[in-house]
């Protein structure tokens, strides 16, 4: 298992060919075994294959080309909608109108992502996180007729690898455990955990490319900036709003 994990990738590229339903259920029922508040299994899959339907959400996942090349797209949400109901039809009160509510069920939700993409994995499928699920959650939830209580937290697509990619660096794990308690960073720190990303000669292209100085900035300036970041922040506080979550 160690050595599976350690060497996943990512897959943007999938074969033309279907992944059975019943495969596909197969994995959803492992992940369902993953851990949850309380056992209330606060979340729910929509599975998307139809063509049509695709092509209607596609834009909210600003038609990334692993969207609308994967066969199967999964789209996992936050979800009291349902335990709300079993408690109101069972003479008891439900109280999670409130924030704290939305990320337990949005903490449920990723850990059943997650379990069903490694499930995925050792099937021989491949699968992609699309963070663009935040970015444009009250038009996905418009798509897929999302009632109250219910938010899009993330989406994966899903299909049969068509790419072998190399494994993506990752910051080494004495950069970023801590044991007993926090140890704050220093600059020494930093250039020690950071430092090899600045070498790489595909960062450096990327920097070129984006006519910055350094990695950093690429991501401050151009792929997660700070207006961005405030305008779909404000986007997804008014759909935790609608949906009830918050006052």
């Amino acid at each position: 298992m160690l050595k599976f994990l350690n060497n996943r990738r990512t897959i943007r590229k999938y074969k033309e060919q279907d992944v059975d339903n019943g495969l596909i259920e197969k994995l959803l029922e492992a992940a369902g075994r993953a851990s949850t508040t309380g056992n209330m299994q606060l979340y729910s899959v929509v599975v998307t294959k139809d063509e049509a339907k695709k092509a209607e959400l596609a834009p909210t996942h600003f038609n990334q080309p692993t969207f609308k090349n994967a066969p199967v797209v999964l789209t996992f949400c936050a979800d009291y909608n349902r335990f709300n109901k079993w408690c109101e039809e069972n003479e008891a009160v439900p109280g999670y109108d409130n924030f704290l509510s939305f990320l337990t069920a949005a903490i449920d939700t990723l850990l059943v992502a997650q379990t069903f993409c490694i499930a995925a994995e050792s099937e021989g499928l491949g699968i992609c996180y699309l963070g663009t699920t935040t970015y444009n959650a009250d038009k996905i939830s418009d798509i897929l007729n999302l009632p109250d209580y219910v938010v899009p937290v993330t989406t994966i697509t899903l299909g049969y690898p068509d790419e072998a990619p190399e494994l993506t660096d990752r910051i080494k794990v004495g950069g970023w455990v801590h044991y007993e308690e926090y140890k704050d960073y220093d600059s020494a720190d930093i250039k020690r955990v950071f430092g090899y990303k600045d070498e790489m000669e595909e960062n450096k292209k990327f920097i070129a490319e984006n006519g910055k100085k350094t990695l950093a900035q690429v991501f401050t300036d151009v792929r997660y900036k700070k207006a961005d970041n405030e305008f779909f922040s404000e986007a997804f506080i008014n759909l935790l709003k609608k949906k009830g979550f918050l006052k």
